[in-house]
């Protein structure tokens, strides 16, 4: 009924969609089998065209995979962040702490932290994977390769992507609960409904439990369909 409705409206407005672009990804965990639902786009000559049948799509920048791992983007932004590092380790030939730092947040990080809330990744070697670009670039100064990670990001005056990324969700938290987007969006956080708080403050989340990482972290999905809204 969705897909009808799709269709109708790009009839009506006069904005038709390429069919041959559009997929059907079924979220599913890594064990479970992959169903093809065999949806269509049917318009108003009731011609019905099948929508192909995919494990990952590129949304705004973003890959989205069925298991919702996020391994195809996280992979594809630390391969992109090493290029473009390569690329100034070829371009100038003096690197200090003066200029390293405005050139890594400029033009390496944000290939890392692209709509990061979407993708923030829970496993330990897509972590790992996004860390090692900085652990990496930061040894290409004279005199740093044989300093520890954390001294270097204290000399350099820069967090760890870890860092950013937490306090990139509670940014996007505080403006969820603070009514900074629309409000005709669904409510994705749930507040622990006290008749009385004595203590804290009445923003206090409801830790919601899950067996699944499919279901314990599709709220990177809710997230990722809030950011194609904005």
């Amino acid at each position: 009924e969705d897909l009808d409705k799709i269709m109708q409206w790009s009839e009506t407005w006069l904005l038709s969609f390429n069919k041959s672009k559009c997929a059907s990804v079924p979220l599913v965990t890594p064990r479970s089998e992959v169903v093809d639902p065999k949806y269509h786009l049917r318009g108003s000559d009731l011609k019905a065209e099948p929508i192909k049948l995919s494990n990952c799509e590129k949304d705004i920048g973003v890959h989205i995979d069925n298991h919702l791992s996020f391994d195809k983007h996280i992979t594809a932004c630390a391969n992109k962040a090493n290029r473009t590092m390569g690329l100034i380790r070829r371009t100038f030939s003096t690197l200090n702490d003066k200029i390293f730092p405005l050139l890594f947040k400029a033009l390496v990080r944000p290939a890392l932290e692209y709509a990061a809330p979407v993708w923030n990744p829970y496993q330990r070697r897509h972590i790992d994977m996004l860390e090692d670009v900085q652990r990496r670039a930061t040894k290409v100064l004279p005199g740093y390769g044989d300093l520890d990670y954390p001294v270097r990001l204290k000399k350099l005056k820069l967090p760890t992507l870890l860092y950013r990324r937490a306090r990139g969700d509670m940014i996007e938290v505080f403006k969820m609960l603070s009514g900074k987007y629309d409000p005709d969006l669904p409510q994705i956080l749930k507040l622990v409904e006290l008749p009385h708080l004595t203590r804290g403050n009445s923003k206090k989340l409801k830790h919601q439990f899950s067996k699944l990482d499919l279901r314990k972290y599709f709220f990177t999905l809710r997230v990722a369909e809030m950011w194609n809204d904005l």
